[in-house]
């Protein structure tokens, strides 16, 4: 029975997860205070050259690994323009796909402003002028 994509990559993540804790271990070299220190340095921003060598080849190796596994698995990997034999300029980045925007303003036919008693519609009001 194959696993489906959710299944195989939560399996592909938990792997790296642990083998990249395992790597930190082996950089502290059992000195728990060097551990502590890298792990402290992990943050938000941190880039792949700020982690340890070690670390550095787990990652290496798991996305080496992930991508084997899931070709073996029956999944394709390819870009997303297509072949990678395409020639040319890359492909524009999809952008805010699915999102949507505020109106602009109101819609055509839409509901009117609620009116004062006399007549006039109901908006900020301008401050008086002074008397002088």
């Amino acid at each position: 029975m194959t696993k489906s994509a959710t299944d195989l990559m939560q399996d592909i993540l938990f792997s790296a997860v642990i083998d990249s804790i395992q790597a930190l271990k082996t950089a502290s070299k059992g000195l728990p205070n060097t551990l502590l220190r890298d792990l402290n340095a992990i943050h938000a921003n941190v880039t792949l050259s700020d982690l340890p060598d070690e670390v550095q080849a787990a990652i290496a190796t798991n996305v080496r690994s992930a991508f084997t596994r899931l070709l073996k698995e029956g999944y394709s990997v390819m870009p997303r323009g297509g072949l990678p034999e395409r020639r040319g300029p890359a492909p524009a980045p999809v952008v805010g796909r699915g999102e949507r925007r505020p109106p602009s303003g109101p819609r055509p036919g839409g509901p009117k402003p609620p009116s004062s008693p006399g007549g006039r519609p109901q908006g900020p009001r301008r401050p008086p002028k002074p008397r002088g």
